[in-house]
């Protein structure tokens, strides 16, 4: 409220020209300054005053605390520290005294100790940074620590320790541990203080494996009246060890040159916790299994220096470290506020550079022991994403410098881990929808810059998974692939890529369109793609077959533009390839039906492959003569493409003025003037439009648009990919942790490729059954193998075609459309595609016809795909059909709970409705909800708040039957009563 009111009155003097904002702050705050002036001197001023006053200036100092970009505009911070600094004096002095004279002597006064070391630090910190030296502060240190020091080497008596002396104990161990983190977080604050010699040979002597004892039984009856509305002994002895190990790791960090590689050295050290490192080690250990979880941070810091000491010499120790760790770090994981300080301070500890080299280097439980942390945490991201973020960072800054600068030593641990790089290129859970809310939620927030005051009080912690990747890329961008150890370790990433993209085709050779197993394949061609400026020709002669053949798999479009982009880019940079790739076309039928189709998209690109080739009528003769076969093709798909790649050669060829064409010419001329020129809206001809004017045809330059920009955002976006795999150039500037490399990527594409938006067409390779047009992403038209009769009707309007079609069956047909894009499961489908030809739906829309080969769907449908009318829309057209729909006269009708769905009961269904059904786990996305007329639930009576979605499409399609169907004539009705009566009496 006092800060407020000081903004409220700056504001107001700035326009009326009133009194400044010192002299506004100085009148609220003369009563707490007075109070703050006679601590030192008043000897009688009541102590929870004063508690009061010091509770207010920690908040007022760290509310008022200069953040983000608009910290120099802030006239308020300056004059709120300018008035504290003069009081420092006296309240130093009230410190020193309350600290060190025995006035602390029962348990609720460690609460009091803690917040008199709150001030010191603040104080401490005001003096440093206000240009001062911290002379006033350095004053108080001497005394303190002499004081403190003096305090824990007093012996107890006979009787047992008392509990007044084990209060102060605490408190003098707590006030040495504020030192040490002032002097080591502020080294000029050292000179200003006694000679610290005193200090480390007390530290160092301090018996860890000695707990804080209880006090003698005389007080044990007060104590527990005490601790039951206070903290426990228990609290009081954690606390006390805690701050042993904030003093050791001070120690341990300023006399790390002096810790041994081993015990025995020196018989008498002076400094036994530094040069007798096992046992300290050990002691460590011991400490995480009795700290509480929250107070472990000191004791990773201790390990982290005493560890790369002793790893060649005392594994055994060190692999114990580690597991007790990595136990006390993993039980963190649901205290946020402790877990990553923890996680960051551990990942420092296990993945040390150091740690690593020597791990790799023996080969012994330690190195199997990381290895087995690493896939943990791995494991651990998927369901808490940051958790890989800070190892992968870690690392990657530990091996960048030293890879930037061209050294082998520190690159050659990332040698051995090589898997740790492999995974982070690869790494992306699919979210949840409620994880995929949270994560949109923090990105627009995050987006919003210093304007929104969370980007300026919280830190950004770049915990999406894609920053993953980004700093893998951005570490893979730094190599040098002129390095021989540089060039080594991209090499064996990229070998070790291409296993896992032939371990994923071979292990699931179907998979769904944005489905994970098609998000890790487009992950490996991305990096390859990075990769490829590094690849030679030597290098390129053990990996090319394998590119080959991964052209060979059935792959989801994105994929393939991948595959085809990288052939053109190693045809281009070495033709010697050529022979290899003309002998893909040489295959088999029988392997060429779902690949032929890559294979012709390179060629498409024929005049960038060339560019290094001086003769090149011989190559424009070759691939003519591949094109001409594959132009008569009975695949239609394999025809268009072929056309695309002919259009191209035979424009070269025509430039390059080759010989011995002529008989080709009129029949090539005629063929390519009959596509352009062909007449009517037929399939063939939209189809023909369509690729022709795709942007991997007519705006891809495969040499121009080689940049990050195009490989992470632009294609992904352009191929239909989900926006959770698109990664913009804002991402990896924002992701300042690794350098970005000048390398030979560039980040932004200089082509008018990132201006284009999505297109229906995507790429489709014929199959076993591919007729005509087998594949028709355009949602206004019906696949020809389920709709024969259409082939003799082909410009006829949809919908005339279907009502012709259910009178020449005999069956009654609705207006009702289920669009069923969003549902990934055969299962699903299969039964849904019987339910809607069972009730006589309109069309059933999905969003992918391959659906229909699934052995599960086939087995649900029961041929019903036969008879019921398939369209496909995929998930990201759904919009445009949607409002073409709606344009149409239909009504979009959502199965989806919402603030305002109505009951199905009560819902009285259109005529001409159109039903969307959403995903099995997420639903309608929130961009489609906006879009729906309506929104229809259905009324549950039971716990389980959802129902399968299939069950749920039955129930609606049911419904808007029984509402749709028109009741019968009497005399009809009589009939059929009359011809059951007589079939009864018979």
């Amino acid at each position: 409220m006092v800060a407020l009111a000081v903004d409220v009155a700056a504001v107001e003097s700035q326009r009326s020209g009133r009194r400044k904002t010192q002299n506004v702050l100085r009148m609220f705050l003369d009563p707490l300054l007075d109070a703050l002036v006679k601590l030192g001197t008043n000897a009688y001023l009541p102590v929870l005053r004063a508690d009061r006053c010091l509770q207010l200036l920690v908040t007022l100092l760290h509310t008022c605390s200069p953040r983000g970009s608009r910290a120099l505009d802030d006239e308020v911070s300056p004059a709120l520290q300018d008035l504290v600094m003069s009081t420092t004096e006296s309240v130093s002095e009230f410190l020193l005294r309350r600290l060190t004279a025995n006035e602390l002597s029962s348990v609720s006064d460690l609460d009091r100790c803690r917040l008199y070391l709150q001030v010191f630090a603040e104080l401490t910190d005001l003096h440093v940074q206000g240009g001062t030296g911290g002379h006033l502060i350095g004053r108080v240190i001497a005394p303190l620590k002499k004081a403190s020091i003096r305090h824990l080497r007093d012996t107890d008596s006979e009787q047992g320790p008392a509990l007044g002396r084990q209060i102060q104990r605490a408190v003098s161990m707590a006030a040495l541990a504020a030192v040490c983190e002032a002097i080591d977080q502020k080294p000029a604050l050292q000179l200003h203080s006694l000679d610290t010699g005193p200090l480390e040979q007390f530290l160092a002597s301090l018996q860890l494996d000695r707990m804080l004892q209880k006090p003698h039984p005389e007080e044990q009856s007060s104590f527990l009246e005490e601790s039951s509305s206070s903290q426990g002994w228990g609290k009081v002895a954690a606390q006390y060890i805690h701050d042993q190990w904030v003093c050791l790791s001070f120690l341990l960090k300023k006399h790390h040159t002096l810790v041994p590689a081993s015990e025995g050295e020196l018989p008498e050290p002076r400094l036994p916790a530094v040069q007798r490192p096992a046992r300290t080690l050990q002691a460590a250990v011991a400490a995480l299994a009795v700290l509480p979880s929250v107070s472990v941070l000191p004791v990773l810091r201790c390990m982290r220096l005493l560890v790369p000491k002793l790893l060649a010499s005392s594994e055994s120790v060190c692999v114990e470290a580690f597991d007790a760790a990595w136990r006390t770090v993993s039980s963190l994981s649901n205290t946020q506020l402790t877990f990553w300080p923890s996680l960051k301070a551990f990942v420092q500890f296990v993945f040390d550079t150091k740690v690593l080299t020597i791990a790799a280097k023996i080969k012994g439980q330690a190195y199997f022991k990381i290895k087995e942390i690493m896939h943990k945490m791995i494991e651990m991201s998927a369901v808490k994403s940051g958790v890989f973020n800070t190892l992968i960072t870690h690392c990657c800054q530990s091996w960048v410098v030293p890879a930037s600068n061209g050294s082998q030593g520190s690159l050659s641990s990332a040698e051995s881990y090589g898997e740790l790089v492999l995974e982070a290129c690869t790494f992306g859970t699919v979210f949840r929808r409620d994880q995929r809310l949270i994560q949109d939620v923090q990105t627009f927030i995050e987006n919003l810059g210093h304007d929104c005051a969370a980007n300026v009080v919280i830190e950004n912690t770049k915990r999406e998974d894609h920053y993953v990747r980004i700093c893998a890329v951005k570490f893979l961008c730094l190599l040098d692939g002129s390095n021989m150890s540089h060039k080594s370790f991209m090499e064996d990433l990229a070998i070790k890529l291409l296993d896992k993209d032939e371990l994923v085709s071979t292990s699931r050779t179907r998979y769904y369109m944005n489905s994970q197993q098609h998000r890790v394949k487009n992950r490996i061609w991305q990096i390859l793609l990075v990769l490829f400026p590094r690849f030679d020709q030597n290098f390129l002669n053990r990996i090319i077959d394998k590119i080959f053949q991964a052209g060979f798999v059935n792959n989801q479009a994105s994929i393939k533009y991948y595959i085809e982009w990288i052939i053109i880019l190693v045809l281009h940079k070495f033709p010697q390839f050529l022979p290899k790739f003309w002998d893909c076309f040489s295959y088999g039928e029988e392997n060429l039906k779902t690949s032929i189709c890559t294979f012709l998209s390179v060629l498409s690109h024929l005049d960038i492959i060339m560019q290094n080739i001086p003769e090149k009528k011989l190559i424009l003769k070759q691939a003519l003569d591949l094109v001409l076969r594959w132009a008569l093709s009975h695949n239609f798909s394999v025809r268009l493409y072929a056309l695309v790649a002919l259009r191209k050669i035979w424009s070269m060829c025509g430039t390059l003025q080759v010989e011995g064409l002529d008989a080709l010419t009129s029949v090539i001329e005629s063929s390519l003037n009959q596509v352009e020129s062909a007449h009517g809206a037929g399939n063939a001809q939209k189809s023909w439009q369509r690729i022709r004017d795709h942007f991997f045809f007519a705006a891809f330059h495969p040499l121009e648009d080689h940049c990050l920009e195009t490989i992470f955002y632009i294609l992904p976006r352009l191929s239909g990919l989900v926006e959770d795999e698109w990664i913009t150039m804002e991402k990896f500037s924002r992701f300042t942790d690794i350098p970005s490399g000048a390398g030979p990527q560039r980040c932004l594409s200089p082509t008018r490729l990132r201006e284009l938006q999505p297109e229906a067409w995507a790429q489709q390779d014929g199959g076993p059954c591919s007729g005509e047009a087998e594949q028709q992403p355009e949602w206004t038209d019906v696949q020809k193998k389920i709709i024969p009769w259409k082939n003799y009707v082909p410009d006829l309007d949809l919908e005339l075609v279907l009502r012709d079609r259910a009178a020449k069956l005999g069956k009654s047909i609705s207006r009702l459309i289920v669009v069923a894009s969003l549902i990934d499961k055969p299962t699903n489908l299969g039964g849904l595609c019987r339910t809607c030809e069972v009730f006589g739906a309109a069309l059933l829309v999905v969003g992918s016809l391959q659906c229909v080969r699934d052995k599960q769907f086939q087995h649900l449908s029961v041929s019903a795909e036969q008879w019921l009318p398939l369209v496909e829309v995929r998930p990201s057209q759904l919009p445009g059909f949607l409002q073409q729909k709606k344009a149409e006269g239909y009504t979009v009708v959502g199965a989806e709970q919402t603030a305002r769905s109505a009951a199905l009961t009560h819902y009285r269904f259109p005529e001409s409705s159109l039903l969307l059904l959403g995903n099995e786990r997420e639903g309608i996305p929130a961009n489609l909800i906006q879009q729906l007329d309506v929104c229809v639930e259905i009324p549950q009576q039971g716990i389980t708040r959802s129902l399968n979605v299939h069950v749920s499409a039955a129930l609606l399609v049911w419904e808007y039957t029984r509402q749709q169907a028109r009741p019968q004539a009497p005399s009809r009705l009589r009939s059929r009563a009359e011809t059951a009566r007589s079939g009864q009496m018979k």
